[in-house]
């Protein structure tokens, strides 16, 4: 009898108690642990300030879910550093972080894309210092699109003890020793370097936890799809322009998001270039070295792709100041090469 029943469901009681009791896989605290050996000197302050990341990107997550119940969409009526005009959910996403971070104690001091100057966590003896964009492509929270957070970590340089200087912040891109970047869309997925590979972690709301899904995220070498705003393509240099016809005629797939986070993540799983070049209005490229093209060179790389500025990988671009801007290709390195 019971091997009848089996016949017609197609599975045993083992079975179905089998996959009742799948496991749920790796957790990003459990990962990061075990990926402590790769920093010995770093004794689990690294991994703390890693956690403290994670826990600030989940209050966000639960911060945008609520956007359309609560009146924290569209503008805040401020404007940040950059000139641009702050959402709501731009001033709270930088709370977070900060506030998650000062209370970590891990980071001694923060640049972000909302504060003007640097932000002194007031844990002079923390070793860490984070360049972070809380929330990139706010303005698409009022139409439900896909919006992100970008960050970057590295060793201080200056004695601990003493209040972090600009110094920590313009060390080259090469000196990262983390970054990653959290994507909200239809699964919040937290994606991350040590500079050994790159992985992703998806959220699960249920409990309350990353869980460890992209494995050895490779960049695939050539794709199909390349990202940019059309709308300054008249601005764009000529070689640009030629470029890009020449994706046209070969019937590629344009798709641009205006959110670099989601843009970057989509070709990066599937193949494809993202371009921010010059402008006339923006004549040195219009992101931010520090907390946007850094980590996602760190990042690409990793995963076996290229990222320049045109003229040097963006991991060689001499930092100036923690606000400079940068022009920005990433992707696939054979697209990234022909352009």
């Amino acid at each position: 009898m019971l091997i009848h029943q089996e016949r017609i469901t197609g599975r045993s009681n083992a079975s179905q108690n089998g996959e009742l009791a799948m496991p749920v896989g790796t957790t990003l605290d459990r990962y990061i642990m075990r990926r402590q050996n790769d920093f010995p000197y770093a004794t689990g302050e690294l991994s703390q300030l890693l956690r403290d990341i994670a826990l600030a990107s989940k209050i966000v997550h639960r911060e945008i879910n609520r956007a359309g119940l609560m009146d924290i969409a569209g503008s805040a009526g401020s404007g940040n550093v950059q000139g641009e005009t702050q959402q709501k959910l731009d001033v709270i996403a930088n709370i977070r972080f900060i506030r998650a971070l000062k209370n970590g104690g891990e980071v001694c001091a923060i640049i972000s894309e909302e504060d003007d100057d640097i932000v002194h966590t007031g844990n002079v003896n923390a070793r860490y210092v984070v360049a972070i964009d809380p929330l990139d492509g706010s303005s698409n929270i009022d139409v439900n699109v896909s919006i992100g957070t970008i960050f970057s970590i590295y060793r201080r340089i200056t004695p601990v003890g003493t209040e972090a200087t600009e110094a920590d912040f313009l060390q080259g891109g090469r000196c990262q020793i983390a970054a990653g970047y959290i994507l909200y869309g239809s699964s919040t997925l937290l994606v991350l370097t040590s500079g050994a590979g790159v992985s992703g972690f998806t959220y699960d709301n249920s409990l309350g936890e990353y869980i460890l899904s992209h494995a050895n995220l490779r960049q695939p070498p050539i794709g199909t799809i390349f990202s940019c705003n059309d709308g300054n393509v008249d601005d764009y240099p000529a070689h640009v322009q030629a470029y890009l016809s020449d994706c046209r005629r070969r019937r590629f797939t344009g798709r641009y998001i205006g959110s670099l986070v989601a843009d970057f993540h989509r070709n990066l799983i599937k193949g494809g270039i993202y371009l921010y070049p010059p402008t006339v209005k923006s004549p040195n490229g219009k992101l931010r070295l520090l907390y946007e093209c850094y980590p996602m060179a760190f990042i690409v790389e990793q995963a076996g792709g290229r990222a320049t500025n045109g003229h040097e990988s963006i991991l060689d671009v001499a930092p100036i100041s923690v606000h400079q801007r940068s022009a920005l290709y990433i992707g696939s390195a054979a697209m990234v090469d022909e352009l």
